[in-house]
């Protein structure tokens, strides 16, 4: 009995022990664990912000407008990293409006240069590019007036050579070249263009990301752009190539001058009065009880309209609106002339279209238009006979409703929204041939989160190469992620260490005496 009472007496010392060794461990453990988190949260502290800027003005038919960019400078090359801070709209018309009075083009813009200078700080003034991208307005003026459009460009090249900011120039962008960059706008705000880390190791695996095509209405034209794998090489000229963080992309782009909604609009009038008899046009693209007054020595100036040119009895033209909507689509349809197709496949007035494929991103007129009509706000696209019912009881409105109903919206913007409406459904099912099996993928497209979906951001981009052609070598996980992973691995090893030892070196503390 003596025996077994000093037998487990003589375990206390070896209980004891253990339980020193397992207390020194889990305050070791505990340690290390501390100090892996406190290198983590100190190695992934962020670096003082280092942000460079850009401006671009839109140089559109009807306005300009005018952008802030903003992007982290050690992020320069990485997708959806520039965002849109400001925009402004610079008062008066576009600046093809200043045709007969070039010299006001440029102070035009002062006052949006102003804004620019008080969002971006002065100490980078001279390190921001600007630029300049006019288009279609006047792409039309230098038909009609080379002279004027190039006094219109030196005076607004003067104004920004004068601002503090970095002036990389004033130029009148191809249609073809406003397409593209519109695309590039809408697939790089959208993430389409890069997949890295565990995105690109999914991509790998499924294959099955897309780019979105871009669909842009101004004034003055409107322009389609999507990548094709059915693209042939019948019309070299609607072709582009591009590769972008080391994809290649073949993309379709054409650009079709006058067939804006402003311009369209000039171009129904100039045909319905090649019919007319009096001074009196009747026009169901307007509201019943709508009226205007059109000079006809002005109407014919227009190089969209100067094909037309009639010899009329009478020098104004009175408009009376009808509110028909039907007819208004079968006047509309008359612009698109689906006669003669020297391709395999065509839009309209000739041109080759190879067949659509993929979403489509609407931008521009597109949005501005169906947003107003309130075709926008669902969280999936509506069908084409919902969309289509919605313009046609808007155009049967009468137009004093329409104007108590809408006071603070300009008279001639809101007369001519039944038309727009009527016109974008006529280009989109008659000229680009959507039907109700893919007009929901269509997206009308305001903002891109924080960017306005337009073609500025994307001639910026390529401006200052800020897409590369090949993909930035880098490791395949963040700085962040590195860290998380070794913090969890440390965890895992002490704690088999831990387990392990536990169990090849078990405590005696229940062993029985020997009696």
């Amino acid at each position: 009995m003596e025996i077994a009472v000093l037998t487990a007496g003589g375990t206390k010392p070896k209980m004891s022990s253990t339980r020193t060794i397992l207390v020194i461990l889990g305050f070791l453990s505990t340690l290390a664990l501390i100090a892996l988190i406190a290198v983590a949260v100190t190695q992934n502290q962020p670096l003082p912000k280092n942000i460079k800027y850009g401006i671009v003005l839109d140089a559109g038919s009807s306005h300009t407008n005018l952008y802030v960019y903003e992007w982290p400078a050690e992020k320069e090359n990485d997708t959806g990293v520039v965002q849109q801070v400001e925009v402004c709209k610079v008062e008066g018309p576009g600046i093809s409006g200043y045709s007969h009075d070039t010299e006001k083009a440029g102070p035009s813009l002062a006052q949006c240069l102003q804004q620019a200078k008080e969002v971006i700080p002065s100490a980078q003034h001279k390190e921001t590019p600007v630029y300049l991208g006019a288009t279609a307005g006047m792409r039309l003026l230098r038909r009609q007036n080379e002279s004027a459009a190039d006094e219109v460009l030196s005076s607004v090249g003067d104004t920004l050579r004068s601002a503090p900011f970095n002036f990389q120039g004033a130029r009148i962008i191809t249609g073809e070249e406003e397409g593209a960059y519109g695309w590039i706008t809408i697939n790089y705000l959208l993430g389409n263009f890069k997949q890295s880390g565990w995105k690109k190791f999914l991509y790998t695996l499924t294959s099955v990301s897309e780019t979105s095509g871009a669909l842009d209405l101004g004034g003055a034209s409107t322009q389609i752009t999507f990548v094709s794998k059915d693209l042939s090489s019948e019309s070299p000229e609607n072709q582009l190539y591009f590769r972008l963080y080391g994809k290649d992309y073949q993309v379709y782009t054409h650009s079709f001058l006058c067939y804006g909604k402003d311009q369209a609009l000039q171009q129904k009038l100039a045909r319905d009065l090649q019919t007319v008899e009096n001074s009196s046009l009747p026009d169901p693209c307007f509201h019943k009880g709508y009226e205007r007054t059109i000079t006809i020595s002005d109407f014919f100036k227009n190089p969209c309209t100067s094909d037309k040119k009639k010899q009329l009895p009478f020098s104004q033209l009175y408009i009376k609106g009808e509110g028909d909507y039907q007819k208004c689509r079968e006047s509309i349809q008359k612009l698109f002339d689906k006669s003669n197709c020297p391709f395999s496949s065509c839009s309209f007035n000739g041109i080759y279209l190879p067949p659509l494929q993929g979403d489509f991103g609407a931008f521009s007129a597109f949005y501005f238009v169906m947003n107003f009509l309130n075709l926008t706000s669902e969280p999936n696209p509506l069908a084409l006979n919902k969309v289509t019912s919605t313009i046609e009881s808007f155009c049967a409105r009468p137009w004093q409703e329409v104007k108590t109903a809408y006071h603070h919206i300009k008279e001639k913007y809101l007369s001519e929204y039944c038309f727009s409406g009527a016109y974008i459904l006529s280009l989109l099912e008659n000229g680009y041939e959507f039907t109700e099996n893919n007009w929901q993928r269509i997206h009308f497209l305001g903002k891109i989160g924080s960017s306005d979906a337009g073609w500025t951001l994307g001639y910026m981009l390529n401006l200052t190469n800020m897409i590369p052609a090949e993909e930035p070598a880098r490791p395949p996980l963040s700085h962040g992620s590195y860290v998380g992973l070794m913090v969890l691995c440390s965890l895992v090893l002490v704690s088999v260490l831990l387990f392990a030892w536990l169990l090849f070196h078990k405590p005696k503390c229940l062993q029985k005496g020997i009696v």
